[in-house]
């Protein structure tokens, strides 16, 4: 049952009920509940546009391993971000969740995200977004 559609209708609107205040675009979550049932490997290689550079290094690709990360890291995130006054209501639907999430999966800080086109932040970000709503299944 909860391999379902259904799931993910009950999920959306158990979230909704429970924080008035948070806004979840229901095409948006539509989307992502899509490319989460599609994709299959935790492991995720990114190819930048242009070559992204950072640090001194330029990268034309990054692997992002997303099975090695644990509930620590999880739990770290969300404490990091709380520090900044930053709430996480819904991992899943948090930017600032995802792409340090991402950072961790890749070895790269979360500022060297900030830096990145918007095109290939959106692609990482909907990656992590992707793992996190698959592992919910």
């Amino acid at each position: 049952m909860f391999r379902s559609g259904n799931y993910f209708i009950l999920r959306r609107e158990l979230i909704k009920m429970a924080n008035k205040d948070v806004h979840i675009d229901d095409k948006e979550f539509t989307i992502a509940e899509k490319a989460a049932q599609k994709e299959g490997s935790p492991v995720y290689t990114h190819t930048f546009i242009k070559p992204f550079e950072w640090g001194g290094k330029t990268y034309e690709t990054l692997e992002f391993d997303f099975a090695k990360l644990t509930g620590k890291d999880a739990l770290a995130i969300e404490n990091e971000l709380a520090l900044q006054g930053k709430a996480v209501v819904v991992a899943s639907m948090s930017s600032e969740f995802l792409i340090r999430m991402a950072a961790r999966a890749s070895g790269l800080g979360a500022d060297a995200f900030e830096a990145m086109s918007i095109s290939d932040f959106n692609r990482i970000r909907s990656r992590a977004r992707s793992f996190l709503l698959r592992s919910e299944l």
